[in-house]
């Protein structure tokens, strides 16, 4: 039997913490994806709203992930992960919401951090809607 290494084994987790941001923004889930979030991160939406620390990040996705509408699917999908030291990885990622007038694009670029205890936590989320043209 092979046995993964560590760099196989930390691009696997990153890949389920990506499928879990899907997870919970299709469930709409504000708990489950604020779960994956480091305490004092930094994040900024699509729009340009930057959102400082969990309390910050919390208190919008609250307010507006339960109510979001959109007529369709969305899916997220690494793209691209590159390790910036052994426990700090840029992962970028494409974000596309399924619908029947058409498919929209965003670009997010997340820093994620590995916790002592080896989990990977969204640490910096810089997320740029995709316009055609």
């Amino acid at each position: 039997m092979m046995r993964m290494d560590t760099k196989d084994a930390d691009t696997k987790a990153i890949e389920q913490i990506v499928a879990t941001v899907e997870r919970t923004q299709r469930a709409k889930d504000a708990a489950g994806f604020l779960a994956l979030f480091h305490s004092d991160a930094v994040w900024t939406t699509a729009h340009g709203k930057v959102l400082i620390g969990l309390d910050a990040i919390a208190g919008f996705t609250r307010s507006v992930l339960p109510d979001a509408t959109w007529a369709g699917d969305v899916t997220y999908e690494a793209v691209h992960i590159q390790f910036l030291r052994p426990d700090v990885a840029a992962v970028k990622i494409r974000q596309v919401y399924h619908s029947a007038d058409g498919d929209s694009e965003g670009s997010p670029l997340y820093v994620m951090t590995k916790r002592s205890d080896g989990d990977w936590l969204l640490h910096v989320g810089q997320n740029t809607e995709v316009r055609a043209g």
